[in-house]
């Protein structure tokens, strides 16, 4: 931090001087996402403001609960977090207030944030399909829906339907082709599986590299950052699959955020509003896309060499808002099928 800054602080901190408090107290962030996926994002924005910033990382569920138990008591300003089904759920519960930025406006594609200001997406994922190579020909694959079909019965590998990924790519189904057909496609897929769904994205990615299926459902940045892993059990697991973009003839493939909203109860908000604000950046932007294998939201900023490598895709450009609201019915939908 530059001297003259915290000199600043300390002048604020001593004398309680007009203007100046809440960058003393600086801006408390419950995040999602893990420490070291944020935190030099955060740093960069305390070394260039002044304005510091207090983490709190844990499980994205477990943090609207605390936000929610903690009402007005909360001590947190900003609230980061994964999918927009969650940050929908985030507004439902009266835990966001919303924001007018014309900065967050102009960086953020209309479909990636709340129309209301509520919740702002800050770095964009795909779920596209991972194929084995040498046993699956990518001129056998198409669309979500093709993965219903009865040649790919026990070859399909993807997580439970607790999972707020898949919640939202079947709520994504339902607002393209409606409750009765995404259903019959759910009913069909599930016949598919090919073994009870469990654990993450990159144990989805690993069981299709072992063997245990032919093709896997699970998000970019996972993919990205095995190539990427120093463990090298991971860059061989992920260099046995490729990415397949479906439905690129039709709506395009599915589309996640991760995101940001100011918590109602929030006692610095102009401080929280800029730390959006910088978080779509050019330079926070980038290093999403280098350091998270994340895609930019922010048009006009590459990005990583890996991401490039997989080449440019049609994307889904339903308003992500859609997937919140269509989440309680894609989650009976899910049991209705039997998806465990």
């Amino acid at each position: 931090m530059k001297p003259i800054l915290k000199l600043a602080i300390a002048l604020c901190t001593m004398f309680s001087l007009v203007g100046c408090d809440s960058s003393s107290e600086g801006v408390s962030v419950y995040s999602a996402r893990e420490e070291q996926l944020i935190k030099p994002l955060l740093d960069d924005f305390t070394e260039q403001t002044g304005i510091e910033v207090n983490l709190v990382t844990g499980d994205a569920d477990e943090l609207l609960q605390r936000l929610a138990s903690e009402g007005r008591n909360t001590p947190a300003d900003v609230l980061i977090t994964t999918d927009a089904g969650r940050l929908h759920r985030a507004q439902m519960l009266g835990l966001l207030q919303p924001v007018e930025s014309a900065i967050l406006n102009a960086a953020i594609p209309v479909n990636y944030r709340d129309t209301d200001g509520y919740w702002f997406g800050l770095s964009m994922r795909a779920r596209p399909m991972m194929y084995v190579k040498g046993r699956v020909d990518p001129a056998q694959l198409s669309t979500y829906e093709a993965l219903a079909d009865k040649r790919w019965r026990k070859e399909i590998c993807i997580r439970t339907s607790s999972n707020i990924y898949n919640q939202s790519l079947v709520a994504s189904m339902i607002a393209s082709l409606g409750k009765k057909r995404t259903e019959r496609w759910a009913r069909r897929l599930v016949n598919n599986f090919a073994r009870k769904p469990t654990d993450g994205d990159r144990d989805q990615i690993e069981a299709a590299a072992a063997g245990v299926c032919d093709i896997a459902i699970a998000n970019t940045y996972y993919y990205g950052q095995m190539l990427n892993d120093p463990d090298r059990s991971q860059q061989e697991a992920a260099s046995k699959v490729a990415i397949f973009w479906p439905n690129q003839e039709g709506r395009g493939t599915h589309v996640n955020i991760s995101g940001a909203g100011v918590t109602k109860a929030a006692r610095h908000r102009q401080d929280a509003v800029k730390l959006l604000e910088f978080l779509v950046s050019d330079e926070a932007q980038r290093w999403y896309a280098q350091a998270n294998q994340e895609y930019p939201v922010k048009a006009g900023v590459a990005a990583s060499e890996t991401l490039g490598s997989w080449g440019g895709f049609k994307a889904d450009n339903l308003n992500l808002s859609r997937l919140g609201e269509l989440n309680a019915k894609a989650v009976k939908l899910m049991d209705r099928v039997g998806w465990p």
